[in-house]
């Protein structure tokens, strides 16, 4: 059941992340992989995450998925900006 729990989690991050990158200002899309920095630096100050080799793979495994959930969303705030602009120039051609 844990790790359900954990799954949900990270799904929700995940999901999160999408949502912030489609909002019109980019920089909200940094928010999460920030914050996913900070969490990880202090793990492995405070020896929670004892093998180095472990935090630089949880780091760039990480930044991988959200860095991945940042392009996507992006891509569909472009693709949705097109439509509304095709939309405006049939529109105006009527």
């Amino acid at each position: 059941m844990d790790d359900l729990y954990r799954l949900l989690v990270i799904v929700g991050i995940l999901a999160v992340q999408y949502f912030f990158s489609t909002r019109n200002n980019v920089y909200w899309g940094s928010v999460i992989p920030v914050a996913y920095i900070v969490f990880l630096i202090w793990m492995f100050v405070t020896n929670r995450i004892e093998n180095t080799l472990g935090f630089i793979l949880y780091l760039l495994l990480g930044l991988l998925f959200l860095i991945a959930e940042w392009s996507a969303g992006r891509k569909s705030l472009s693709q949705k900006r097109k439509k509304e602009l095709d939309k405006i120039k049939t529109h105006d051609l009527k």
